[in-house]
This record gives C-alpha cells, sequence and structure tokens, in this order.
C-alpha cells in the first residue's frame, strides 16, 4: 500500500487547496492536517480547528449539515473596513467621514442583523433597507442614533410612512427615490405627517463595468432616475419648497465589481451630479456609492469575475482620493462618503460543513485471466489495446476504445451479446482509458479529445447536503466557492471528484471549484476510510445564500450554529439553531403534518382490519412515521 504521507506536506495541501490566498489569512491548515479558522486574540494570532468544532457540534446534536458561522470573521469584517476607510480619510485629508450601511438582503437571518448591529455600533454602522420587512427590522435593531438607515427599492404609503415615523425617532433614516412616482408620494406623506424627510436620489449613470453584473450599470439599468427624471424631481422639490431635503446621492455599479477602475470611473461620474446638484441649490452632504466591493473567491486577486484586483486598502484610498479630485476644484465640502458592502461584509462568516455518504468509481472491476472462445471480437481488441497502450498511441488507443465500446452495445441492443459479456467488454474499456489517464502528463501536448478525459472519469462524491438549499449562487449564477476537506490534509489527495448532493437532480452537484490557477473541473479528495467520517467545507458562503435557498426535493434549512473564538483559543458555542424537520418543510407547501398522520392512521387500520398487519404493527408504523416528521431532512445515520 502506498504512503500518501512520503513527500508530501501540510504546506503542500495549503498550496494545492489556495487556501492561503482565498482565505485572507482567515483560514489555514494546521501541523496535524486540519483546517484551522484563524482570529486575532490576547497576545498572539490564535488558530482553532474546524474538527474541534464539528465535535463540539455533534456533542450538542447538531448533525451534518451545518452551517456554520463564525462570529469573530464578521467583527473583523466591520472593523476592517470602517479602519480602512478612516485611515484613507486620514492619509489624504479628507474631511468627510465614513459610514457604512449593511444591505440587510445580503443576510438577512436574525442572528446576522443582531450581530451587526452591535459590533458595528462603535463605527455608527447602519443598515439599508430594500423593503417595509426589512425597515422594520432596520428601525428595531439599531440602537445608536447616528447609524443610518438608507432605503431603497419601491416604496408605497405604508413604507414612507415607516421612514418618517423613523426620523420622528430620532433616527437619520433615507429615502433614495428610485422612480420620479415616488417624490411626489414623499412630498405628500411628509405634509400630512409633518416631517421633514432625508431624501436622496440614485442615480442611473453611464459608467459600465466588469463581472458577472455588468448590466446592473449603464442606461439600461434597472433603477435609478435618468437626467430627465433627475431634473423633474429636482424641481418638484423646488416646487414645493424641499429642495433642503435633498440631503443624498447614490448609485450603484453592480455587485462583485472586478475592476478597481471601473469604481474610479463611476465615482467621477457620480460627483459631476453632486457638483451640478449643490450648484442648484440642494445642500447635500452625503454620497452613496452603493456596493461593488468584490470578494476573492479564488484567491488569484485578478480581475476575473470570481476576484478582485485590488485590495481593501485601495479601495478606500481610490473612493476618498476620487472624490477630492472631482470636488476639490469646485470648493465644495467633503461628503459623508456611504457604502453598502454586503458581499464583503458577511462572505467569510459563514462555513457549510458536510459528510460524504459514499463513493462513485470510475473504474474497472477485475477482469479475467482469460477470455472464452466466444468472446466477441470487440472485447477481444478492448483487451489487445490494454496491453500496447503507450505514450505515443494515446489518441488512437482513445478512438478504436470508443468505436469497440459502441458496437459492443450496439450487438447487446440487438440481442447478440448478453449481459455479463458486455459488463466485461465495458471493464476493458474502463481500464484502457484510466490507462490512457495515467499516460497524459507524459505528453508534450494533450490532443483536444483527450483535455477532459479526467473530468470523465473523476469519481462522485456523494454529499449530505443540497445545492440548492445552501448554494443557490452555484447553479444559478455560476458563482464558485473554495472547496475542500477539513482534515486528512497531511495525507496527499489521490482521487480527482466532482460532488453530488441528495437532490433527484442532475443540477445537484458541484462541479466547478474555485482556485487561484482558475476554476477547476474537479476537487481532489482523499479514499474514504470505513471507520471515519470525511468532512467537507464550502467556504466564503455568507452571502446571499442562506436568503436564496428553496427547498428542492424539500430538504430545508441545514442545522445553525454561531462560534466565538475566545482570547486564548477556546471557543464558546454563542447560538445554535436545529434545521427544519420533515413537518416543518410539509408545512412550508401547504401540507398539514397532523392530517398526514391521520390518513396513514387511517391507512394503517384498514390494514389491521384485511389482517395485512398485526395491531401491534400498526403501533410501531405509527411511531416511525411520527418519528420521522420530527426527523432532520437530510440523511441521518
Amino acid at each position: 500500500m502506498t504512503d500518501n504521507t512520503l513527500d508530501w506536506t501540510v504546506d503542500d495541501a495549503a498550496e494545492h487547496y489556495g487556501i492561503r490566498e482565498w482565505g485572507a489569512g482567515l483560514f489555514d491548515v494546521t501541523g496535524n492536517g486540519e483546517v484551522a479558522v484563524m482570529v486575532n486574540g490576547g497576545q498572539a494570532r490564535q488558530r482553532v480547528s474546524l474538527l474541534d468544532i464539528v465535535e463540539g457540534l455533534r456533542q450538542r446534536d447538531l448533525a451534518m449539515p451545518v452551517l456554520l458561522r463564525l462570529e469573530n470573521h464578521l467583527d473583523a469584517a466591520i472593523t476592517q473596513i470602517n479602519e480602512a476607510f478612516a485611515g484613507a480619510i486620514e492619509a489624504t485629508g479628507y474631511t468627510g467621514v465614513y459610514r457604512g450601511v449593511f444591505p440587510i438582503k445580503v443576510n438577512q437571518q436574525s442572528h446576522i442583523i443582531e450581530e451587526i448591529a452591535r459590533f458595528g455600533e462603535r463605527y455608527h454602522h447602519g443598515l439599508e433597507a430594500g423593503s417595509k420587512a426589512e425597515l422594520l427590522v432596520a428601525i428595531a435593531m439599531l440602537k445608536d442614533p447616528e447609524s443610518l438607515i438608507v432605503c431603497n427599492g419601491y416604496k408605497d404609503e405604508e413604507f414612507i410612512d415607516l421612514g418618517l415615523r423613523a426620523r420622528q425617532l430620532g433616527r437619520n433614516c433615507f429615502f433614495v427615490v428610485e422612480t420620479p412616482e415616488e417624490m411626489s408620494l414623499i412630498i405628500e406623506r411628509s405634509r400630512i405627517l409633518k416631517v421633514e424627510p432625508y431624501i436622496g436620489v440614485r442615480l442611473k449613470l453611464g459608467t459600465k463595468v466588469d463581472g458577472h453584473w455588468s448590466e446592473d450599470s449603464g442606461d439600461r439599468s434597472l433603477f435609478g432616475l435618468n437626467t430627465q427624471q433627475l431634473i423633474e424631481a429636482v424641481d418638484l422639490l423646488k416646487g414645493a419648497d424641499m429642495l433642503h431635503c435633498l440631503r443624498l446621492i447614490h448609485f450603484h455599479l453592480g455587485s462583485q465589481i472586478p475592476n478597481i477602475q471601473n469604481i474610479r470611473a463611476g465615482i467621477r461620474e457620480a460627483c459631476r451630479y453632486y457638483i451640478d446638484l449643490v450648484e442648484e441649490g440642494a445642500p447635500l452632504g452625503y454620497l452613496d456609492i452603493g456596493g461593488g466591493l468584490a470578494v476573492d473567491y479564488d484567491g488569484s486577486r485578478g480581475g476575473s469575475q470570481q476576484s478582485r484586483n485590488y485590495s481593501l486598502q485601495e479601495y478606500c484610498v481610490d473612493v476618498v482620493d476620487a472624490i477630492q479630485e472631482s470636488l476639490d476644484p469646485e470648493a465644495i465640502p467633503h461628503p459623508t462618503i456611504i457604502s453598502e458592502s454586503g458581499r464583503a461584509t458577511v462572505a467569510y462568516t459563514s462555513v457549510l460543513l458536510f459528510n460524504i455518504l459514499t463513493v462513485s468509481h470510475f473504474e474497472p472491476g477485475p477482469l479475467p485471466e482469460g477470455l472464452a472462445e466466444d468472446t466477441p471480437d470487440e472485447v477481444r481488441n478492448l483487451a489487445s489495446l490494454l496491453d500496447n497502450i503507450t505514450a505515443k498511441n494515446v489518441q488512437e488507443c482513445y478512438n478504436d476504445a470508443i468505436y469497440y465500446l459502441e458496437s459492443l452495445r450496439m450487438q447487446f441492443k440487438r440481442g447478440e451479446i448478453k449481459l455479463r459479456m458486455r459488463s466485461i467488454g465495458e471493464n476493458y474499456y474502463l481500464a484502457v482509458l484510466q490507462q490512457i489517464a495515467r499516460l497524459l502528463p507524459e505528453l508534450d501536448r494533450v490532443p483536444v479529445m483527450l483535455e477532459n478525459l479526467t473530468e470523465h472519469l473523476a469519481d462522485i462524491y456523494y454529499g449530505n447536503f443540497s445545492v440548492f438549499q445552501s448554494l443557490p449562487d452555484f447553479w444559478a449564477i455560476g458563482q464558485t466557492f473554495p472547496v475542500m476537506p477539513i482534515h486528512r490534509l497531511q495525507e496527499r489527495p489521490t482521487r480527482d471528484a466532482i460532488i453530488a448532493d441528495l437532490t433527484c437532480d442532475c443540477d445537484g452537484k458541484i462541479d466547478r471549484f474555485a482556485h487561484p490557477e482558475g476554476e477547476k473541473k474537479t476537487v481532489q479528495l482523499h479514499p474514504l476510510g470505513s471507520d471515519q467520517e470525511y468532512y467537507l467545507a464550502v467556504f466564503l458562503v455568507g452571502a446571499y445564500q442562506e436568503t436564496l435557498g428553496d427547498l428542492h426535493n424539500l430538504f430545508g434549512d441545514t442545522n445553525v450554529a454561531s462560534v466565538r473564538i475566545n482570547g486564548d483559543g477556546s471557543f464558546d458555542f454563542v447560538h445554535e439553531l436545529h434545521g427544519d424537520t420533515i413537518a416543518d418543510v410539509l408545512s412550508y407547501v401547504e401540507y398539514q403534518p397532523e392530517n398526514l398522520f391521520k390518513q396513514f392512521r387511517n391507512t394503517a387500520e384498514m390494514a389491521v382490519r384485511e389482517g395485512r398487519i398485526s395491531v401491534a404493527e400498526r403501533q410501531q408504523m405509527l411511531g416511525a412515521f411520527s418519528e420521522s416528521l420530527r426527523g432532520y431532512t437530510y440523511f441521518e445515520r
């Protein structure tokens, strides 16, 4: 047996999976081959093994899959962006201040919002609301009177009244006007309630950006006012003697902007609007640059859709510098800078943990020691190929193997050979392909037809989770995430794999993996052991994934646990939430669990009357049915 620890170190593992690039100093590999959470604490950096946290989850009856939230990383993200802007403001002599707001839509879970409000209070970090429900959350959660509430999205009378009541309570609540009709309604409701509003306008900039969300920018953007509508809004405020209420301009170029030049260009264009609106008589004072601060999902630090070509510090300096360059020549005071960074705030705080249930290998079974006289020529030819493959003839052997296999399968369809013979032929075919795959590294140039052979032969590792529930952006918009084992990293991973979930859907799989060297079609994993669970983690899943998840195959919300790592390296479970039961998810789609139980009980009673089962068996079945209703929707060992 090969010793997979020879010529392989944990540093090799860290490089192989790219954890020190996409992990951004928040995750690393320990000396005993486990993924660690890294935090600042005490006199030194502390590291806590994810495997130790998994053991704590097991002891608390929180079965896989689990969404693990790391409070320290959320605290760190809020600290970093506020301190980075503060540093940029000090370094450039900017006379305004920074006020961050977190868009609730990015992660609406109550514990996340509670933590953001608590951790952000020292920086007056606020919240952005895009609906009445989110506005209610923001008003209730924020305690700091200096924190901002920014109201985006379409607003009806009730929405506006809620925001005006927040103003009465002393909250800095801004209405960002998205459509011309909203301005008239804000004016009307403010007069009726006798509350002076804080008004902002959302600009529809001409600047285009790179990345997946490029259509959010430019003339065809779904949101914002064009120049004609903006002038009409200003005139409407002037006519109502309320131009002094126009305090803010807002723009949003798009989410996950990979190129810093796009951001600078957008700010420069927005500042021209700012200058002209000040000349129109609007006091302004606030410039909301929206979201767009990207997350380096693949660790490449480049300009791909999954990365960014700038650091947080560069982002903040460029924002501050671009505003100064635009406004200083006009002698216009520096505004308060608002950013709505959601993805960058919460992505690192959540990790999806799950166990592997089983594996399918695309490898040949035992090959016969000799072939019978009635063996078809196709099988004999496949056996001959296996004995004669070299690095020089791999393309020819590959073509021949496909031809012989197709011919063999046609014979089976015509009834000319039996199932056992087809199985022997397919085993030889797989053996030929595996041998070709082993020879490919010896080639100077891999033939085009063989470029995807490794993916074609990859194992399928079946994970205890649902892509649709926990990673909806993966299948919906092609977002990739870092995926790796959380232990056994002192061993060389030898199996190329894709990961399938529990759903009965061909899209229920992970077959694209973020990596600093570029997106990978497979991930290398370890062979499953017979006596040990094998745990994988998907990282950087804190943004959008919880909110967008659906109930495909009626797999519900996973178990959730929040961990706080202490300065001495210990950790506390500060929040635990058991995932949906089967009864829960059935009720979501309008089944009544008690009615289902009643119908099953009637069916069981009928079976007793018909003599199919005994009364004791009836009771056992009813107990099992009831227990299943109360059980987890995922696989339970």
